[in-house]
């Protein structure tokens, strides 16, 4: 959930509810769990972030707001009471292809009526009773700057060999224009022109 927190935090002032933006991460975060396959070797938190982040970007695509349909409402109640059952039988929640069995629809509209069924969350409640008690809300999550980190280095393996080379020789290994232009067998100039039309691209894939 630290995840679902930090990455809504990247879209908040865009038009968009954060709480809005932290439902459809959490649809995203349960798609993630359960599609994700540890012997690919990869960390869950660098599968799970561009599955967050597509759930949250198709609101904008969307127009708005999460609209829960009168459909969706009655598979989520069913949803959540066939997850209770299973709970109880086997001893272990189920997973979202588990339970979309069970309920004979797919994954995906399972998903979908899982975070629907999830309370909005309240940003001064401070327990599981609502006594009033405020909670100091942080301005950067502590999950913000790995989440900056998975998603940079997401864009960094789209870019073309020669195009990552040139940003981590600028940016990681801190060369000099023309340190780099001979280490890539270029003109300065023209590691100035690749250098912004790279970095214009990096910034256009992380905003979205």
């Amino acid at each position: 959930m630290g995840l679902v927190y930090a990455l809504a935090g990247r879209f908040t002032g865009r038009g968009i509810e954060y709480e809005d933006l932290v439902q459809a991460g959490c649809m995203g975060l349960i798609k993630a769990t359960d599609g994700f396959d540890e012997s690919r070797g990869l960390k869950f938190s660098t599968y799970a972030v561009p599955v967050i982040l597509g759930e949250m970007r198709r609101l904008f695509r969307d127009g708005g707001t999460v609209k829960v349909s009168r459909s969706l409402k009655e598979l989520s109640l069913r949803a959540l009471r066939e997850k209770d059952a299973f709970s109880v039988r086997e001893g272990r929640e189920p997973t979202v292809t588990e339970l979309a069995a069970r309920l004979g629809v797919s994954p995906e509209d399972t998903a979908q009526a899982l975070g629907a069924a999830m309370p909005a969350l309240s940003l001064t409640r401070s327990g599981e009773d609502d006594d009033g008690d405020e909670i100091d809300i942080a301005v950067e999550a502590p999950e913000a700057a790995v989440t900056d980190r998975l998603a940079l280095q997401q864009v960094l393996g789209m870019l073309p060999e020669k195009d990552r080379r040139l940003i981590e020789l600028r940016y990681l290994r801190r060369m000099t224009q023309q340190a780099a232009a001979d280490r890539l067998g270029m003109t300065q100039v023209q590691v100035s022109r690749r250098e912004r039309v790279i970095l214009a691209n990096m910034r256009r894939l992380l905003t979205g």
